[in-house]
């Protein structure tokens, strides 16, 4: 890296003498990643300057007097490295979850079962992209809740940003609104998906309408890689889980 780009920290500091912060201000002109830096590390020196005007007590030495003076050139440049690994980390955390919501979007239109008709449920059944999409995953788990009788099986597929999955949803009647909540290993809990259950329900096995035999096909995406799963939950908005399927 050119010995210009060292400097960036140091001006940002306010450390560089006259002669040196003119060089490094004809260089940061010309250099957009300097520049970008520059304004990563702009809030430094007015919190060193607000915590240097700070008095000190007692026996203690001034912490003025020990924040305003310059610091090494090695102090310097690993202050610039750790602010420069933060925001990289930071870059990195909103890249995934932005990848996870674009799945997302993608998938809504997966969602649900579509229907030629009124909304009473005794509309034309047609196939869905997600239930397509369902029939090629392989790698799906299956669990019914012996007290709501909700059957439910989730597909995944590992993709480089987490997790692509599709839910198909049995014997479930509403009205409700439920979402497919995905727990990971460490214990955090994240919405892959939501979806209203209309009256007459999703995967009925003695339903009068076809529409209400065809189960709900959905999908969901996450952050997570699917070795970082440990279940699944399909959920009520008030919070009553209709079944669990382990991962």
């Amino acid at each position: 890296m050119p010995s210009e780009h060292e400097t960036v920290g140091a001006y940002a500091l306010g450390i560089l003498d006259d002669a040196e912060a003119t060089a490094f201000e004809a260089h940061l002109a010309g250099c957009e990643w300097c520049a970008q830096q520059l304004d990563e590390l702009a809030g430094m020196e007015p919190m060193l300057a607000a915590l240097a005007d700070l008095p000190g007590s007692g026996s203690t030495p001034a912490i003025g007097e020990s924040l305003s003076a310059k610091p090494s050139p090695r102090l310097v440049e690993k202050l610039v490295d750790e602010v420069a690994e933060k925001r990289a980390q930071k870059r990195r955390r909103s890249f995934y979850m932005i990848a996870a919501a674009a799945a997302l979007i993608i998938a809504g239109p997966l969602a649900a079962v579509a229907v030629n008709g009124g909304s009473d449920g005794g509309g034309q059944v047609t196939a869905t992209p997600a239930q397509a999409t369902f029939r090629t995953m392989s790698d799906k788990k299956s669990a019914t809740d012996a007290s709501t009788h909700v059957s439910a099986t989730v597909a995944v597929a590992r993709k480089d940003w987490g997790t692509q999955a599709v839910l198909e949803l049995k014997n479930v009647k509403g009205p409700l609104k439920c979402s497919l909540v995905l727990v990971a290993k460490n214990g955090q809990r994240v919405t892959m998906s939501s979806w209203s259950v209309p009256d007459w329900g999703y995967g009925i096995p003695d339903a009068k309408t076809e529409q209400s035999k065809q189960p709900l096909y959905i999908g969901g995406a996450a952050a997570f890689q699917p070795n970082e799963i440990d279940h699944f939950e399909v959920v009520t908005f008030e919070g009553k889980k209709l079944v669990q399927v382990d991962a």
